[in-house]
């Protein structure tokens, strides 16, 4: 599950955090947001899960990390493959291609989103790994959504990109 300190960078921006399990029937409450957290695993497996998601997302603002950001990539029609070598560890640099700034990340993680099919999907891939090319992050313009492959929470840089959780709170205010 959900690592605590995504939930307390949440909670430090105002942020009142709902915890539910992965088959959580969401017509059950009402919410402004939707974070899809980190997990274990082969993304494709987690079938109900992808499929929940292809009824969720352009509802409300979501926002995704590490299997969060496979899975939603993949409720979007986006595909993964699982890396030779995973990415593991406090130093992988990662690429935010709209500013063209390097971030060192923490990863931990052994399946990718193919770049190729977020593009075929409407999504635009918005950072890569640096060493490998890899999809690291995507937007869903259309949709209010995105995601990353990495921890933003991790303090790899120490904070350099918490700024991302800031991105999702500004739109659940609908100020995109």
């Amino acid at each position: 599950g959900v690592k605590h300190n995504i939930i307390r960078c949440l909670v430090g921006r105002g942020v009142k955090v709902i915890r539910v399990p992965w088959d959580y029937d969401f017509s059950k409450i009402a919410y402004d947001g939707l974070f899809i957290s980190n997990g274990p695993g082969d993304p494709k497996e987690n079938v109900e899960a992808i499929n929940e998601l292809k009824k969720l997302v352009g509802n409300v603002p979501i926002f995704a990390i590490c299997l969060g950001h496979q899975l939603l990539a993949l409720s979007q029609g986006g595909d993964t493959t699982k890396l030779k070598y995973g990415h593991r560890g406090v130093n992988q640099p990662v690429k935010n291609l709209e500013t063209g700034r390097t971030y060192i990340s923490s990863q931990n993680h052994g399946y990718a989103v193919l770049n190729k099919s977020i593009e075929e999907c409407g999504g635009v891939v918005s950072y890569i790994n640096a060493n490998d090319l890899t999809c690291e992050g995507v937007d869903y313009p259309d949709k209010k959504a995105f995601s990353v492959q990495f921890h933003p929470e991790a303090c790899s840089g120490p904070k350099d990109t918490e700024f991302i959780f800031n991105k999702f709170i500004s739109m659940i205010e609908g100020n995109d």
